[in-house]
């Protein structure tokens, strides 16, 4: 869909959209892309949609039309077909009412062919030899009428999506992991993703771990508050008050707003329109917090696992990773595998992970085989002959 000059055309009123939903119904593959804004608000601003299938590809304005109506092609048989799309697929359920039903991620996918979280213009490069022009990249696209240029830029997101899903499942299949990377592509569907918590978000202000007694329970409370004020006038939550305002607010809780005023990192211009108060109720809740409902940050595995057993594990896990010619962080990272280490569910226990490296980690951890280097500096996990050498600190050997 062009105008007549080739510039891809914005379908703007619910009949377009409608026939546009109809005409891809029996699709078995469409690219999907999203052009939203963060910087201003709490919740993503959508300001365009991508749609391509065969050689064609469609613009919706969703702040023209409702896209309600996509959601019934999301909710149909088709496999969208997007690159990096967590984010655009939870924005696409706020928007529609439902965000496709199958993924394949292209992101994630090129991760199983020796490539790290390649941006799209250098998958598109390295796979098709399509080199795609980012000159529109920062572009403003809650701004109307949306220039020419940067249509075409938003058309070239999804145009190429489809043949390069093609070609990157032919490269799979000939490695035998297509059906690795479609099990990692299930995992980016937006029904498997966390909702926030707000008991929960001064685990991620910075320090907090610092924090003892009553000041993380404070901090707990006023963080949350933070997190639901954000939500409920649609800014960024460090708009609304600085993590670090949060952190002199727990270790120096103020009785009244004169207090709060001078604290560290508190801006004044943020505490109108009832913050103050609010914040200053937050800190009585706080303080008054009891221990049980103090929502601590979990104890990490990293800091209770045997550092030598993570690191001879870790070796495990990037020889395997090596071998199979792709980037280590996909296979686990150290969080994965300090998890096996101490008893606790990792993602090194299911799936394709837990046939290529959670299998050998756990029978090493188990004591039923024995790593050692070969005289290629390969490490190997041999059958243990559980004698001790004797040369290790605190071993000693059998008489």
């Amino acid at each position: 869909m062009s105008t007549t000059d080739g510039t891809p055309a914005l379908i703007a009123e619910t009949d377009g959209l409608e026939a546009l939903c109809d005409e891809l119904a029996d699709e078995e593959f469409y690219a999907v892309d999203t052009e939203f804004h963060t910087e201003r608000t709490y919740w993503p601003k959508l300001a365009l949609i991508q749609l391509g299938w065969a050689d064609q590809v469609a613009l919706v304005d969703p702040l023209a039309v409702d896209p309600g109506p996509l959601g019934r092609l999301f909710a149909g048989p088709g496999t969208a077909v997007a690159h990096a799309a967590g984010q655009d697929l939870d924005i696409l359920r706020t928007a529609c009412g439902v965000a496709p039903a199958t993924v394949f991620d292209t992101q994630v996918a090129a991760g199983f062919l020796g490539m790290s979280t390649p941006s799209l213009a250098r998958l598109l490069d390295q796979v098709l030899g399509i080199e795609l022009p980012k000159t529109d990249q920062l572009s403003d696209w809650l701004h109307r009428p949306i220039p020419p240029g940067q249509l075409a830029y938003a058309a070239g997101d999804v145009a190429h999506l489809l043949a390069l899903r093609s070609s990157m499942v032919d490269l799979l299949e000939e490695r035998g992991r297509l059906a690795w990377a479609i099990e990692e592509c299930a995992q980016v569907l937006p029904g498997q993703r966390r909702e926030v918590v707000p008991e929960r978000a001064w685990w991620k202000v910075g320090d907090v771990r610092k924090l003892t007694g009553r000041s993380r329970g404070v901090a707990q409370e006023v963080a949350a508050w933070r997190e639901q004020r954000a939500a409920e006038v649609d800014r960024p939550r460090r708009s609304v008050l600085s993590d670090l305002a949060i952190l002199t607010i727990a270790q120096r809780p103020p009785r009244n707003r004169q207090e709060l005023e001078k604290l560290r990192g508190v801006d004044t211009r943020h505490l109108a329109k009832g913050a103050a108060t609010e914040i200053l109720e937050a800190v009585q809740r706080g303080r008054a917090l009891e221990h049980d409902d103090l929502r601590l940050p979990p104890d990490a595995a990293e800091s209770r696992a045997s550092q030598a057993a993570v690191a001879v594990c870790a070796g495990l896990v990037r020889q395997i990773a090596d071998e199979l010619q792709f980037d280590q962080s996909l296979l686990a990272a150290r969080v994965d595998i300090a998890q096996l280490v101490v008893g606790e569910p990792s993602r090194l226990d299911r799936g394709w992970r837990g046939d290529i490296a959670g299998g050998p980690i756990r029978r090493l951890l188990a004591g039923e085989v024995a790593a050692a280097f070969d005289p290629d500096g390969r490490l190997v996990l041999e059958a243990r002959s559980h004698v001790p050498d004797g040369t290790t600190p605190g071993s000693r050997a059998a008489p």
